[in-house]
């Protein structure tokens, strides 16, 4: 190459990638943090792991988020993303809410945080994260009012209530069932809850 036409190139900046590998590349950086905090939680995890981890360096990771907690905090809404997706499937008659709690209250799911719910995974470090909680409260509350669309009243309670409790009882029975080093408890634990609801 010349030097007048090195010269132009240095002028014109770094080169520009297309718009939708720029967007791929984003949604794998999404995917790769959302599934790493799930399985070692926000402070376990390097911005670095998370690029190495969807084949890209350091660098580009600032072209995408200001900061870890700024990814952090889409990862959370990206987590809330999937589940309230589920929810038409999951809670659209009787049988198919049965179905859920046994795929959901599963040692399948408890030894899988990686790939399970989010709620379970990070909620408990969550408020040690100024700038997670809004989009975590936010999309709990989308949560449950989708939930609460689908369960009918039951006697004196609300469907927002039993859409409450529904899922504070699956979320902390999958959080005990994964904290306990005692496999018949943890199944237990899970058992109890999925029979209770």
């Amino acid at each position: 190459m010349m030097s007048s036409e090195l010269s132009k190139v240095q002028k014109r900046g770094p080169m520009r990638y297309p718009a939708s590998e720029t967007a791929e590349k984003h949604k794998r950086i999404l995917e790769e943090a959302t599934r790493l905090f799930r399985e070692r939680g926000f402070s376990g995890v390097s911005v670095s792991e998370i690029m190495k981890a969807t084949g890209l360096t350091h660098g580009p990771f600032y072209n995408h988020f200001a900061s870890k907690e700024e990814l952090m905090a889409e990862s959370v809404a990206q987590g809330f993303r999937v589940t309230l997706d589920g929810i038409d499937e999951s809670f659209n008659s009787e049988e198919s809410r049965a179905q859920y709690l046994d795929r959901y209250l599963s040692a399948k799911h408890r030894d899988d945080p990686g790939n399970g719910c989010l709620m379970a995974a990070l909620a408990s470090e969550v408020r040690q994260e100024p700038q997670v909680r809004g989009p975590f409260t936010a999309n709990l509350k989308a949560v449950i009012e989708k939930m609460a669309s689908y369960l009918t009243m039951r006697g004196k309670h609300s469907a927002r209530g039993e859409s409450i409790r529904t899922l504070a009882s699956t979320v902390g029975a999958l959080v005990l069932a994964r904290a306990v080093d005692d496999e018949d408890f943890s199944e237990e634990i899970l058992r109890e809850v999925r029979q209770g609801l």
